[in-house]
């Protein structure tokens, strides 16, 4: 179960990647996809205004082909009917379907709605047919609008025709019916062009195909074909005045625009297929495209060199740390890369140069404490020379000072007892030594040895000693105040002595000491031996050293083992106010 606290790591060319992505990709993509959507805006406006002019342009096309029928039938209802205008009548008629291609068949009506004349392209001419056709819808709508367009009608069920009737002005000049082949719309669609594939096409008021640039599309007169431009108009009629999408009969989408042509009610629909009409914005999307692929393999190229960049000199400082951590002191980092690496490299050789420095020093610590006494080991650490351990005569003073009635405590009370009570009793002298920066040379039992100007030297020895072994006796009282009971009387004597000694490394190979020889430490051992609880006696060199600087009070002269005459003794005076303290 992976742990939730823990961040999982992202490689270097991940950051990098991702960074130098969002600073080369991401602007392109803003740029690209606002340059799109404002240009497919801009493009969508253009296309809406051209195919709308374009038909326009058709549907007035269409309309001059219509309205120039229209001129042509207004010629042959000028005249009334007369009985002796019928050749006249006939040659007008020849001639309107010569000059109107598109005319297929003509018929003239008189006042009453007789046949007078029919021409044809295709059929037998008829001259005063006499058949009644006045209630026929094309008579009785141009006479009622003047102007009358039939519905497109299919012959054989693929030529679109379409009736077109034109009443005189007067009801006497009778009513011209023409048929119209509308194949001849053909050419006019067919000169409609958007663009380089788009054109136009047009549907009747019901929807079917009256024109197209594939003729054979509206000779078919495939309903189910047509259905995709019926649904486009429709689209377009959704949205009137705006080009809308929708299908061809390939089924491939295209962009329309439409006009109603007044009269006939037709629609003419011009169309471009959008793979066409947005063509510019297609390219620049590929071009944004293309520059997004790019960019993110420049990232990527650029990531993969920073990353390999990286990657040398951390390795380098990688290897470097865990062989510091193996303790390889000495290692070195060499790096000339002129940057923050560089700086690193240097700042890890520095450290590199101080731990080896830290490290000589504690295995020197560690060498010195093999024989020393952990304290001189320090002192002579601080010193940093270690002949001050070397054999030599020097005038020290020396304090021994041991418990009173231990030995008769440690034999009442249990040893975790006893082995509490002198861990206080060491914590609270080392604590002294320590602070008057004196040498601490071992603890025996309930005894202790310090020397003073040895093995590093100070100014006043005698004041210094004695001042501390006040000290030690105010501290050691305190703890005694509380280890005292009536069945076992605890306390605390300090001898002290100066004169010269040998100082220096005694023992073997294996274990070495720094001690004192000489008279001087038998004296401070006898003085140490003879003080009472509380007491610090002090010999006479080390009191006449101390002077009236601490107060003294001689006592008589003891007489001491190993001395042949009584020895002269001198008593510190520790203040009262002191003393009741720690009694």
């Amino acid at each position: 179960m992976s742990n939730p606290l823990v961040v999982p790591r992202t490689s270097l060319f991940k950051k990098y990647f991702r960074a130098l992505f969002a600073a080369a990709v991401v602007p392109l993509l803003i740029a690209g996809g606002s340059d799109a959507w404002f240009g497919y805006h801009d493009q969508r406006a253009r296309l809406n205004d051209l195919l709308n002019a374009e038909a326009r342009f058709a549907a007035v096309n269409i309309q001059d082909f219509i309205e120039g029928i229209r001129d042509q039938l207004g010629w042959t209802v000028q005249l009334p009917w007369s009985e002796d205008g019928g050749d006249r009548r006939r040659l007008d008629a020849l001639r309107l379907l010569r000059q109107v291609p598109s005319v297929e068949n003509l018929t003239l009506v008189d006042a009453t709605g007789k046949e007078r004349l029919f021409v044809s392209r295709i059929g037998l001419n008829r001259i005063e047919g006499g058949d009644d056709l006045s209630a026929k819808p094309a008579v009785t709508g141009a006479r009622s609008d003047r102007i009358w367009y039939g519905p497109v009608t299919f012959h054989g069920g693929s030529e679109p025709f379409m009736a077109i009737a034109i009443a005189g002005n007067r009801t006497a000049d009778g009513v011209a019916i023409a048929e119209v082949n509308l194949k001849f719309i053909w050419e006019v669609i067919s000169g409609i062009r958007v663009g380089r594939t788009g054109d136009a096409f047009v549907l009747d008021r019901p929807g079917r195909l009256v024109a197209h640039p594939d003729i054979s599309l509206v000779l078919r007169a495939d309903e189910a074909a047509q259905r995709p431009l019926q649904a486009l108009r429709a689209a377009i009629l959704a949205r009137p005045g705006q080009a809308a999408v929708g299908q061809d009969v390939m089924g491939k989408s295209v962009l329309g625009a439409m006009v109603q042509i007044p009269g006939v009610d037709w629609s003419v629909i011009v169309k471009q297929p959008l793979a066409e009409a947005f063509a510019p914005i297609y390219a620049a999307l590929w071009r944004t495209a293309a520059l997004l692929v790019g960019g993110a393999a420049l990232a990527a190229v650029l990531a993969y060199w920073l990353t390999q960049r990286m990657i040398g000199p951390i390795r380098l400082l990688e290897d470097g740390v865990a062989r510091i951590g193996a303790g390889q002191f000495d290692h070195r980092i060499s790096l000339t890369t002129r940057d923050e690496f560089e700086r690193l490299a240097t700042r890890f050789n520095e450290m590199a140069a101080e731990l080896a420095v830290s490290q000589e020093r504690s295995e020197r610590i560690n060498r010195l404490k093999r024989f020393l006494a952990p304290q001189v080991a320090e002192l002579v650490d601080r010193t940093g020379d270690d002949r001050v351990l070397d054999g030599r005569r020097v005038e020290v003073v020396v304090i021994f000072c041991d418990m009173r009635g231990f030995t008769a405590f440690s034999a009442r009370v249990e040893p975790e007892t006893v082995m509490g009570v002198l861990r206080e009793y060491y914590d609270a002298l080392e604590k002294v030594v320590g602070a008057h920066e004196a040498t601490l040379i071992n603890f025996s039992g309930d005894g202790a040895m310090v020397l003073v100007n040895a093995p590093v030297a100070c100014s006043d020895p005698a004041l210094q000693a004695v001042t501390m072994a006040i000290d030690m006796q105010i501290s050691v009282q305190k703890l005694l105040a509380g280890w005292r009971a009536p069945d076992h009387q605890l306390g605390f004597g300090v001898g002290l002595a100066m004169g010269p000694a040998t100082v220096g490394q005694i023992g073997s190979e294996g274990r070495l000491h720094y001690s004192a020889i000489g008279n001087v430490v038998n004296l401070a051992s006898r003085l140490c031996s003879s003080a009472q609880d509380s007491e610090i006696l002090i010999d006479r060199v080390a009191a006449h050293a101390v002077g009236s600087r601490v107060p003294l009070v001689e006592l008589d002269a003891r007489t001491l083992k190993g001395f042949d005459q009584p020895v002269p003794v001198f008593s510190a005076v520790i203040e009262k106010a002191v003393t009741d303290s720690t009694a």
